[in-house]
């Protein structure tokens, strides 16, 4: 399974989107839990000023279309997205230096 981060920025109209969309969305996460290396807002303050995702899938149009599926996606809460592959090799996530193990 290969790692995708999805690196997104918020558009004008998101913090009202979010409110009205969190439940869905946090609906969406939880139902599919397993698809999430990991997820969560960005942060400037105590501004959410985007989201960054790390999805699990076997290809890049894979996680694509589930992250699609978002209702944040569907409803245009970010204005740009970047995706790229995604590889932890350090840190407390991956059981530190993982070219150790």
């Amino acid at each position: 399974m290969t790692l995708f981060a999805f690196y997104c920025r918020d558009g004008d109209h998101a913090p009202e989107a979010r409110e009205k969309l969190l439940s869905a969305h946090l609906a969406h996460v939880e139902a599919n839990i397993d698809r999430y290396a990991v997820a969560g807002p960005l942060k400037r303050g105590e501004e959410t000023v985007g989201s960054l995702l790390v999805i699990k899938a076997d290809s890049e149009d894979d996680a694509r279309a589930f992250f699609e599926q978002d209702p944040y996606f569907e409803a245009g809460v970010w204005q740009s997205i970047r995706v790229e592959e995604f590889r932890g090799v350090a840190g407390d996530w991956v059981g530190g230096a993982a070219w150790k193990n």
